[in-house]
């Protein structure tokens, strides 16, 4: 079985390391892996190769910036070409991004069964690119690998064939079970920053919602450098939200008052992670690594399709049109919580419930029952 891998986002790279480690270990199985280039900075994706010992991509088609239309055009074309040259039995695509779609569009339309990981979220908010994306990925795959209870639930109402959904539990759980011990053992980041162990916050900030309207952004700044008279604020700086910062000339005002740093390896961002009082974020991944680990998380944002977080009371939403006082509150409030005891992302084995199932529908059973 010939499997083609489209990733091209710094969580893309986490959840097909899971998966592609699970694949090595079935005989018969090729698996080529394709980075459509999304992101292009040094530290947001070569680094993650290296730290998650997966191999370097057949292909790297360095596409890039641009508007969402003119990127997932240009991806759209250039994996077409792969999958005509490499024509393989199936496509796994991950998560929500633009290479997502790209890679569901370009198979569905060459007759490829589509694989999508991460199926089935939703945040019922249309206006977000991500929201787009995840829709019509769903609806043109073949098999759908649900994360949780509540994606199978969101798939099914929406109509999708009840023998194309999988609950398989999430591929980040897996990744940051193995690989959170990697950075017990490995990392050094904490002594780097003479950082103490749950004596800070770890901030980060990347949606373009919250980075390209300007009140948004400076509500959860101001928020941030009010939050570090008291605390040490560490704040790995996406390339983005730096831009936007720089342009707005508040780069340098703010240096000194908050741990700016570049953006980190998985293996240092998972230590970062395990060892803050509290994480404040935008990002869908991160709010659940800071679960994973037990850390008390605040999202920056209006919503979030990882529901069961703040069901259980380790995640609570601070919208940032809701202003820096709010948000202030917000992560002040849930300094020191924990949530309830539970475990609605599986058991740490989806990637090879879900390697199982790619073979079982390439009628290799046999396989699975020899391994």
């Amino acid at each position: 079985m010939k499997l083609i891998t489209i990733i091209g986002a710094r969580p893309q790279f986490i959840k097909a390391a899971a998966v592609s480690h699970a694949l090595q270990s079935v005989p018969g199985v090729e698996e080529k892996l394709v980075h459509t280039g999304q992101h292009f900075d040094g530290n947001m994706s070569q680094v993650f190769f290296d730290e998650l010992e997966i191999p370097e991509p057949a292909y790297n088609l360095g596409i890039s910036g641009g508007s969402h239309g003119a990127q997932t055009g240009r991806m759209l074309e250039g994996i077409e070409n792969v999958l005509l040259r490499e024509s393989p039995d199936a496509v796994l695509v991950y998560g929500d991004t633009n290479s997502t779609l790209a890679g569901a569009l370009a198979a569905c339309k060459l007759h490829i069964p589509v694989a999508h990981v991460e199926a089935g979220l939703r945040s019922f908010n249309m206006r977000m690119p991500e929201e787009i994306n995840r829709i019509a990925t769903d609806h043109v795959a073949d098999l759908l690998f649900a994360p949780t209870m509540t994606a199978v639930e969101h798939l099914a109402r929406e109509g999708i064939s009840n023998g194309k959904i999988h609950l398989v539990g999430d591929v980040m759980y897996d990744a940051a079970l193995h690989f959170g011990r990697k950075a017990d053992a490995g990392s050094t980041i904490l002594a780097q920053l003479e950082l103490t162990p749950k004596a800070y916050i770890l901030a980060t900030v990347h949606r373009a919602e919250n980075t390209d309207t300007p009140e948004l952004l400076s509500a959860i700044i101001d928020a941030l450098l009010q939050l570090a008279r008291d605390i040490p604020v560490v704040l790995p700086l996406h390339p983005r939200t730096r831009k936007v910062l720089e342009v707005q000339g508040r780069l340098a005002q703010i240096g000194d008052k908050l741990r700016i740093i570049d953006p980190v390896g998985y293996l240092d961002m998972l230590a970062l992670e395990k060892n803050a009082s509290l994480i404040a974020t935008d990002s869908g991944g991160v709010q659940k690594e800071a679960f994973f680990y037990r850390v008390p998380c605040v999202t920056l944002r209006d919503e979030t399709e990882w529901v069961e977080l703040v069901e259980l009371g380790w995640n609570r939403l601070a919208p940032p049109k809701s202003g820096e006082a709010a948000i202030v509150s917000s992560v002040r409030e849930q300094l020191g919580t924990t949530g309830q005891d539970s475990s609605p992302y599986g058991d740490g084995r989806a990637a090879r419930k879900i390697v199982d199932a790619l073979l079982q529908r390439q009628g290799l059973e046999a396989t699975i029952a020899n391994r």
